[in-house]
């Protein structure tokens, strides 16, 4: 969860200074009455604006709402871009522009639904979907979920379409759900950038883009999966969390995304979900040098922190302790989960550490502060450094830290956990923050990320957890939560950990 901009300057960027937490009622409606001009209504060309779904979204657009970009996740909230396939809750793959699919060897073949039209008219064709997926894949930079994959799409015989890929991968239903991987009609690719005004297949048709303050999209009565209950969604962006609480506070906007923990106590709670994120606030210990280079050390450190008062201090009791790497995002995997074995911790005796963290998560510095208390109780002595995120990634990964917080994200565009694990804990993983290099660890790895998804690759999963774990080499804290503001009168409003839903074909307002 991300903080207002407000408390975010408070922060600051000093070590172990603790941000401002809470924003008096009259300075958030001071900070709304600025913006509220922005929450009026969008004059669009199509269905009549009584019912529109007004939606406050955080961040405004970064590459003009391309797909190639992170902007997907908005197009992809708004029901107006499809893939060829989506996650359930469980991150197995299920059909959408495909129907079926079936491997062989390094090709996968998949076979598109009919009856699609795109939003200009035309129909989903498989030199459509080639088109799009090609062109992601030779975007420059790369879709992430594409980071290390050479890719290559052929239309394949009665409406299908072949993805091959360099080596054999068992991800790749899952890795074409990624809303980067988009399939739009021909006129989103006319010259170098990809415009997807018009061009989707969802619900809903984008039909007007303001720059970076508000965009419109209007039912698209041709859709494929039925006519959507709201005649269209009227976007802004307000990336002030004040401004946004107060809009759903004041009846301005109805659905309002990332409500700031400070903003979350001057609201009914009522309006309010919190959604479990797969993203873990983890401490990762240095295991190549310094103190807790000592195993005993590492369990020492581990058993000096407590967790439930971070949370309810820091997060204000909006976030859950963590049990694993893996959070309630992932219900699967507490079912599967087993007791860890850890050496038996040490005695720091005074023994120095420096914690490394940064201002661009607002939490982070108070966490990096309690953490220094705790720890220095149990008989360390802590030193804090905390920087902006840019100016302090590449001394965490060159290992100038005994200790390093970060907020990190276990799931990729896949949905999978196998891809977060092998880039932070193996030994050639390219997040490795804790310089770990452990064969057990690298084979539970290379195991996980080698089985078929199912069942028994959430087994295989959890186990590389455990197999981290054990190493002491990273201590999650907790599992972060977004908080959504939905009106009164907003019903099928989607939460999602994801974030790929939002409005759907079900969302209206009463």
């Amino acid at each position: 969860m991300l903080r207002s901009l407000l408390v975010r300057s408070l922060a600051g960027s000093l070590p172990g200074v603790t941000p401002v937490r809470v924003l008096a009622l009259p300075a958030a409606l001071a900070a709304f009455a600025l913006l509220t001009g922005c929450f009026a209504a969008t004059e669009t060309t199509g269905a009549d604006a009584g019912g529109r779904i007004r939606v406050a979204m955080m961040q405004p657009p970064r590459s003009a709402l391309s797909p190639l970009s992170d902007d997907a996740f908005k197009l992809s909230r708004w029901s107006t871009a499809e893939t060829l396939v989506k996650l359930d809750a469980a991150g197995d793959a299920k059909p959408a522009l495909a129907t079926e699919w079936k491997q062989s060897g390094r090709s996968w073949t998949f076979t598109l639904r009919r009856g699609v039209t795109f939003h200009d008219g035309t129909a989903l064709t498989a030199e459509a979907v080639v088109r799009s997926l090609s062109r992601a894949a030779g975007a420059s930079p790369k879709p992430r979920i594409l980071d290390g994959v050479e890719l290559t799409v052929r239309a394949g015989a009665d409406g299908t379409v072949v993805v091959t890929t360099a080596e054999e991968d068992p991800l790749v239903p899952q890795r074409l759900s990624s809303p980067q991987l988009s399939v739009l009609a021909a006129k989103a690719y006319r010259g170098r950038t990809v415009n997807p005004v018009g061009a989707g297949t969802g619900p809903f048709e984008l039909v007007e883009v303001n720059g970076t303050s508000s965009a419109a999209l209007d039912r698209y009565d041709g859709y494929w999966g039925g006519t959507a209950e709201a005649p269209g969604i009227d976007v802004t962006f307000v990336p002030d969390g004040t401004a946004r609480a107060a809009a759903l506070r004041s009846g301005e906007a109805d659905i309002v995304e990332a409500v700031p923990v400070s903003q979350a106590a001057l609201l009914d709670e009522e309006l309010i979900t919190e959604v479990p994120m797969p993203r873990t606030n983890t401490l990762y210990l240095n295991t190549e040098s310094g103190a807790f280079k000592d195993p005993a050390l590492r369990a020492a450190a581990r058993e000096a922190i407590d967790a439930e008062s971070i949370v309810d201090g820091v997060y204000e009791g909006r976030a859950d302790v963590a049990e694993g790497l893996l959070g309630p995002a992932l219900p699967w995997a507490a079912g599967l989960r087993e007791p860890v074995r850890h050496a038996k911790a040490g005695d720091p005796a005074g023994r120095g550490i420096t914690i490394g963290t940064f201002t661009d998560r607002a939490e982070l510095p108070e966490v990096a502060a309690a953490l220094q208390q705790q720890l220095e109780k149990a008989g360390f002595k802590v030193r804090l450094e905390v920087r902006e995120y840019a100016n302090i990634e590449s001394d965490a990964l060159a290992g100038a830290f005994d200790a390093f917080v970060l907020s990190r994200a276990t799931v990729l565009d896949s949905g999978d956990p196998a891809a977060y694990l092998y880039s932070d804990f193996a030994s050639d993983g390219s997040f490795n923050i804790p310089r770990l290099a452990d064969p057990a660890v690298d084979e539970a790895l290379r195991k996980a990320g080698a089985t078929p998804t199912g069942d028994a690759r959430r087994r295989a999963v959890v186990d590389a957890e455990a197999a981290v774990l054990s190493t002491d080499a990273a201590v999650p804290m907790l599992h972060e939560r977004v908080i959504q503001g939905d009106a009164a009168d907003v019903v099928g409003a989607a939460h999602d950990p994801r974030e790929r839903e939002l409005v759907t074909l079900r969302t209206h307002v009463k």
